[in-house]
């Protein structure tokens, strides 16, 4: 039984590190908290050092203080477990636990994450200072949840030393039980790698050539693996000395991190918890934001928590743009609208000193004469007038496949075209359903599908027979399943499924390819529906599909490129090219109309709509992106939250602004 937060309404603050300032300044911290509407806030992420300032020496005296004033003050705490940031002493004493990289070289501590994630010094460090912090922390009332570790992964997802190697090759004799399973399941026969001992067996160390793709898409499973291992035995620890109180950890589901199979994680949290940051360099990064924020609530399979992200520039990116008028409420109420229970920053009080110092934050180096504060307080109030939302459910009929297994091996070296990117085709198919405000769920290929009309595979390149099948049942049962190009390729070992492309749908899809044909960059083939297809085009065959549309120029004119197929009771379609953005979106909306799938709302173009459906009311945000006023059709008896004000049949939001509906469910 997975346990719940018990701060009321919609959660509200930020990382606190009051070691950072003078004692002095905690009050002002307290007064403006308040004034801001803050109701939690995360400590202890960074204070290893000064809680454990010498190996089995404690001093909490200074987090007694600052729980104490939180207490006092209304202010609940997520504390936090300190081991992403092992202090010097340990590193001087146990200089084997730092991380080895690719090529050899160890490296050194001063950051952040400096540890082998198999270092069992390590691991004895950080449950030692777990289990003391749960054992002094665990009856304190401002305590509400355990925040374990930090970003895992986010700087040392691998560690290449030796300790890794033994570690590695643990993993492989309980996955694999013998080394000619797992000689076949790497296909050793080539280049001559067969393995006669399993000490021979080393992590994927620099090479001179290709590596083995098996060899290295199971150093990806390990490299989770060993991370959650970590996680989880914190986690233990704490609920044993609290068995009440939740625990979490920050995801990072976001653009440029891949490194965790957050499928495996999430079942191991008590509340699913991300941080979230944009992209300076992204143009309309507010559909990251509802990507990220359908991915998380899939993962927690309903509310979850956001458990940073920036009230301004972010310090880490080559440019650091500031937010612009508006925008720091937009994205936060976006989390909202995505199933977001909680809304928090890095950091409460920017860092005068430090790495992060240009990173923005609650209370910014300018104080509260500032937009950013006015921006906060403003929120803090949105977010009171949203408490009913809390708890509330989303309501897609749509679901996109996410696989990282599929995610690592496809971008692996030595494939058809090094121009795919998982990421950017997952959100070219998901950008227009979001543009329709058409609700998406994300599921693994082996979920339970029963929920949903439509399931989308945009990039599925491995997949394993259980989840091949359970798609292809889904379709023929009734439901429309949409298959993206080189998809269903290769089986969980990296094998290429024989036959023919794509593999293991081709029967399913009523289509079969015998030769790939990836475009260059920049390079371009017509459409028969007057647009274009780029990344790649295949010589499709049709065996029973129909075709929809078919190339008109290059060496494979005349030849399907998107078709459609009858299967059982239901309509699998395949893409063999990347469409234009147009031609794509009207692919997908024909797509989901044949399947009855609806837009939780009609709006305005740029207007996002997003639905949270609670027991007895619905609840409608409206997120208007655009320099014009927006008009939208809502119930009769609809009232705007955000104001307390009724709306009955129509809700207008001004450019820039957000509105959130309750519409009255009946029975």
């Amino acid at each position: 039984m997975k346990r719940e937060l018990s701060v009321p309404g919609i959660a509200y603050g930020g990382d606190y590190n009051p070691e950072q300032w003078p004692e002095e300044t905690w009050a002002e911290d307290m007064r403006l908290m308040r004034e801001a509407g803050v109701t939690m806030v995360s400590v202890g992420i960074f204070s290893w050092a000064l809680l454990e300032p010498a190996e089995g020496e404690y001093d909490f005296s200074l987090l007694d203080r600052v729980l104490d004033l939180l207490h006092e003050n209304g202010i609940a705490a997520d504390l936090a477990t300190p081991t992403a940031a092992p202090p010097a002493w340990f590193f001087k004493a146990h200089p084997e636990a730092l991380p080895v990289d690719q090529d050899g070289r160890r490296l050194s501590y001063g950051s952040r994450q400096t540890f082998c994630p198999s270092s069992p010094a390590y691991r004895r460090a950080a449950l030692r200072i777990t289990a003391e912090l749960a054992r002094h922390y665990a009856g304190h009332p401002a305590v509400v949840m355990w925040h374990v570790h930090n970003e895992y992964g986010c700087h040392n997802p691998a560690c290449y030393c030796d300790t890794s190697a033994q570690a590695f090759r643990g993993w492989l004799r309980a996955r694999y039980g013998d080394l000619a399973k797992l000689n076949d399941a790497w296909g050793t026969t080539f280049w001559s790698q067969w393995y006669y001992d399993w000490d021979e067996i080393l992590p994927p160390r620099a090479t001179g050539a290709v590596p083995n793709p098996t060899h290295q898409l199971d150093w990806h499973r390990f490299c989770s693996d060993e991370l959650l291992s970590l996680y989880t035995a914190e986690r233990d620890v704490l609920g044993q000395a609290a068995p009440d109180i939740p625990a979490t950890t920050n995801f990072m589901v976001m653009y440029n991190f891949d490194a965790l199979d957050y499928w495996r994680w999430a079942p191991k949290l008590d509340i699913v918890s991300n941080d979230h940051y944009l992209q300076s360099a992204d143009p309309e990064s507010q559909i990251d934001i509802a990507l990220s924020g359908d991915q998380v609530r899939s993962l927690a399979g309903g509310p979850w928590l956001l458990m940073e992200h920036s009230t301004g520039a972010v310090n880490w990116q080559p440019v650091n743009r500031a937010k612009g008028p508006g925008e720091l409420r937009r994205n936060a109420l976006a989390h909202v609208a995505r199933g977001a229970d909680g809304i928090a920053y890095f950091q409460w009080r920017a860092a005068k000193a430090g790495a992060e110092q240009w990173h923005s934050a609650m209370l910014p180096h300018a104080g509260t004469d500032s937009q950013i504060w006015r921006d906060v307080v403003r929120l803090g109030a949105d977010l009171r007038a949203l408490a009913e939302v809390r708890g509330s459910a989303g309501t897609a009929q749509v679901a996109i496949v996410w696989d990282w297994n599929a995610r690592w091996a496809m971008e692996l070296p030595s494939q058809p075209s090094a121009e795919l990117r998982f990421q950017d085709l997952v959100r070219t198919w998901y950008e227009p359903l979001w543009r329709s405000g058409v609700a998406v769920d994300f599921v693994r290929p082996d979920a339970d599908l029963s929920a949903y009309r439509v399931v989308l595979a945009p990039s599925l390149y491995l997949v394993d027979d259980e989840g091949a099948a359970n798609l292809v049942s889904f379709a023929s049962g009734g439901g429309t399943l949409a298959v993206g190009f080189h998809s269903g390729a290769v089986d969980e070992n990296c094998h290429v499924r024989l036959g023919g492309y794509p593999g293991a749908f081709r029967e399913a899809l009523g289509v079969r390819s015998d030769e790939l044909f990836p475009l260059l960059p920049g390079e371009s083939v017509g459409l028969s529906g007057g647009g274009t297809g780029t990344l790649w085009s295949e010589r499709v065959r049709l065996s029973g599909a129909e075709p929809v549309e078919s190339y008109t120029t290059g060496p494979l004119a005349g030849i399907p490129a998107v078709t459609r197929n009858s299967h059982g009771e239901g309509t699998t379609w395949y893409l063999a090219t990347q469409p234009d953005a147009a031609t794509l979106a009207g692919l997908l909306d024909r797509i989901r109309r044949e399947a009855g799938v609806e837009p939780v709302r009609a709006t305005p173009e740029g207007v996002e709509a997003a639905l949270r459906r609670g027991t007895d009311a619905d609840y409608l945000f409206l997120i208007n992106h655009t320099d014009c006023p927006a008009h939208i059709a809502v119930a009769a008896d609809a009232t705007e939250l955000l104001t307390g004000k009724p709306v009955p049949g129509a809700v207008s939001v001004a450019a820039g602004e957000i509105a959130v509906v309750r519409e009255p469910r009946g029975d």
